[in-house]
């Protein structure tokens, strides 16, 4: 069975029985009922009661077995021990599908998630879908569908328009499609999932995906209970240049038990989500505000790649503004061609025509003058976006229509860019400006950031769509815990090159090793039970001599002996110093939800105190990898920024490929591995990873 054909009788059914009907329309169970008669539902509703033979007006029906067909949904409205022997005689009715408004399950407690399973084991022995439970339900206002309690329709009903909203919670999506009617934004569509037994919040989005008739995908999550769903959801919207708007709350980061691992220390649970919905251009909102923002400017199907902001206003001070939201957002302001700024000149001498072009209030007495500005903005600027701030006096009687149709005769001579107002008037005018595509913020910086995250939907449109990696080869991980020098030669059979070194059981072989590997060298405590050595100055750098490292061999073991003294010793590792390199960090850390993530940055402060990193996927392609060590504001020093030389950047992107290989060929026994640092050298001369840990389950724990 499709996806598609699984939820359309959920999502856009023909005929629905509403189990625990009520004659009262302000009731959950009534709630419905009403609902689809006064929108004129497009197909049948069933009650089922056993109260009444009529519910507001229709022939009710005493069971599930009276009915007098099999509908294509049910809802359920009944208490939560009821539910299950419901559920069970709409499958034994060959109903495919359910939305279960009850409460009191996994949402409650232990007993109530053990229920919950109950009622989803029975589901799937009938081959029945279930929305929820503990959900709102849902809506498609296209047929006059509303399987769903909200009160919010009492004050209106959803507008026609092109956005669907897939949401866990019913009650912030109520928010989200009031807020929306409001600003006169169209959802005439909204799944809301609940406690997930079955259906996931991706199944939902992807349902969306597929319907021609929406265009942009807005989405709430609170925890995505279903990776592999939700992926697939993304994968389709992007293939199908259909953006999404995403917001996610709980943004806490991984609990230090977690493991040793210093990736895992960094890369927090809300940095890997972030990660790997960029990877599809997913935009994430950290207000309801601007979620409608820029779903609502996503409707205009305008996503501009390596966006350009031209900014024609008549205030100063709000040119301004918009420059200090674009440094903020790095959206780029490029001065107009000197060409087209003398003759912007010629037509309002104390114009100011670099960009933000400010052509002054004086403009307002010559409004044709307007048409002129934007088309030179649009044209001989070349920009992609154009954002026209003309506060009050754009919305006022007097102004409005002429400017409308100045603004959108530009618009119409250059249909690619994006045309965006900030104004503010009346609903009637807004209404007018809106009618002509031309989408009305009152808040220029709410405007910059959603014109920006056009951009963003673009640059991701014009990437190929991402696949998930299947990998055929399995990497067979080492047995019990490893020191560093072993961890390393188990490395170096993937391909990771790593700092010439040996180890050395005593003195003697210390020396012996420094002086072939030459002087000077790097001294470091060896052992599996030590995983930051440098925390209990087991590293010892720049030993000069033979006697520095007799020395240093010594100050080693009793060190160690003192800070960490259950610790097994396995010595001391000989090490080749290395001059003339940039020092970086490559970690893998294991997600819960995506399993492994890989993380590049830079060493030193720009980990430790600006977090200066990126997340991927693993595994990842050598393009991804430069795109990657490109993207860190850090990234100059390994560019050659100041007279510096050019590290070889190709070589730590193949090393940055091979590890992430490595990690998604070993399971989740593997928790996570550190290369910190990782020497980068200048080109040609490779990169060598320095120190090495790997943190592994026990084997014990990981069997079933």
């Amino acid at each position: 069975m499709s996806l598609s054909s699984a939820l359309d009788g959920l999502v856009a059914a023909k005929s629905v029985a509403v189990i625990g009907a009520s004659d009262d329309p302000r009731r959950i169970g009534g709630r419905p009922v009403a609902y689809m008669r006064q929108r004129g539902f497009s197909g049948e509703v069933l009650p089922v009661t056993l109260s009444r033979k009529t519910v507001q007006g229709l022939t009710a029906y005493a069971s599930v077995e009276e009915l007098p067909y099999t509908p294509d949904t049910a809802i359920v409205a009944v208490p939560a021990s009821h539910v299950r022997g419901v559920i069970d005689s709409l499958g034994k009715r060959k109903v495919r599908s359910a939305v279960v408004f009850s409460s009191g399950f996994a949402e409650v407690d232990e007993a109530g998630r053990n229920a919950q399973d109950g009622v989803l084991e029975v589901a799937r022995s009938h081959g029945m879908r279930l929305l929820g439970p503990n959900t709102m339900g849902l809506y498609n206002d296209r047929i006059g569908y509303y399987p769903t309690f909200s009160t919010s329709f009492e004050g209106g009903w959803p507008l026609k328009g092109r956005i669907g909203i897939a949401s866990q919670s019913g009650a912030f999506a109520a928010h989200i499609f009031t807020s929306a009617r409001e600003r006169r934004i169209g959802v005439p569509i909204c799944i809301t999932t609940g406690n997930e037994a079955d259906v996931t919040v991706g199944e939902a989005m992807k349902w969306l995906v597929q319907d021609e008739d929406t265009d942009v995908i807005a989405v709430y999550a609170e925890g995505i209970r279903d990776a592999s769903s939700f992926l697939e959801a993304l994968e389709a919207a992007h293939a199908a240049r259909k953006p999404v708007v995403l917001m996610k709350t709980g943004r806490s980061a991984l609990g230090s038990s977690a493991a040793q691992s210093h990736t895992s220390a960094i890369a927090g649970d809300d940095e890997v989500f972030d990660a790997v919905v960029s990877e599809y251009g997913v935009v994430r909102a950290t207000s309801a505000e601007e979620f409608l923002d820029i779903a609502h400017l996503a409707t205009r199907r305008i996503y501009p790649v390596q966006n350009t902001l031209g900014v024609l206003t008549i205030s100063g001070g709000a040119g301004v503004l918009v420059s200090d939201a674009c440094e903020d957002l790095g959206l780029r302001l490029p001065e107009m061609p000197q060409e087209a700024q003398v003759q912007l000149k010629e037509l309002i001498p104390f114009a100011s025509v670099r960009n933000p072009v400010d052509c002054t209030a004086q403009v307002l007495n010559e409004l044709p003058t307007i048409g002129k500005f934007a088309d030179a903005i649009a044209g001989q600027g070349g920009y992609r976006s154009i954002l026209s701030f003309f506060t009050q006096a754009g919305g006022t009687p007097s102004i409005a229509p002429e400017l409308r149709q100045q603004i959108a005769a530009a618009r119409d001579r250059y249909p690619d860019r994006l045309f965006v107002m900030s104004l503010i008037g009346s609903p009637e005018v807004e209404g007018a400006f809106e009618a002509e595509g031309l989408l009305v913020f009152s808040d220029p910086t709410r405007a910059v950031k959603a014109i920006d995250a056009m951009g963003r939907f673009g640059e991701a449109f014009a990437r190929p769509t991402p696949r998930r990696a299947q990998l055929s080869t399995k990497v067979e991980l080492p047995n019990g815990a490893l020191n560093e020098g072993q961890t390393k030669l188990w490395l170096k059979q993937f391909g990771l090159t790593c700092v010439p070194e040996q180890e050395a059981m005593n003195i003697a072989q210390a020396v012996e090793a420094a002086e072939e590997i030459g002087l000077p060298v790097v001294l470091k405590i060896l052992s599996p039970d030590i995983a930051h050595k440098s925390e209990i100055g087991g590293v010892l750098l720049n030993v000069l001599d033979a006697e520095g490292v007799r020395f240093g061999y010594d100050l080693l073991l009793q060190r160690a002996k003192q800070t960490a003294p259950a610790a097994r010793i396995d010595g001391v590792l000989v090490a080749k110093q290395i001059e003339g390199a940039v020092e970086c960090i490559l970690g893998v850390h294991q997600d819960a939800l995506f399993g492994p993530v890989l993380m590049f940055g830079l060493g030193g402060i720009f980990v430790e105190v600006l977090k200066d990193v990126t997340l991927h996927r693993c595994p990842l392609d050598e393009a991804t990898a430069l795109r990657m060590i490109r993207s860190i504001r850090g990234a100059p020093l390994l560019q050659g920024a100041r007279g510096r030389p050019p590290m070889d950047i190709g070589a730590l992107a193949m090393m940055m490929v091979r590890l992430s290989q490595l990690a998604a060929g070993a399971g989740p026994r593997l928790r996570g591995i550190d290369l910190n640092p990782v020497l980068v050298l200048p080109e040609g001369g490779g990169c060598l990873a320095a120190d090495a840990f790997i943190d592994l389950e026990p084997e014990e724990a990981s069997k079933p």
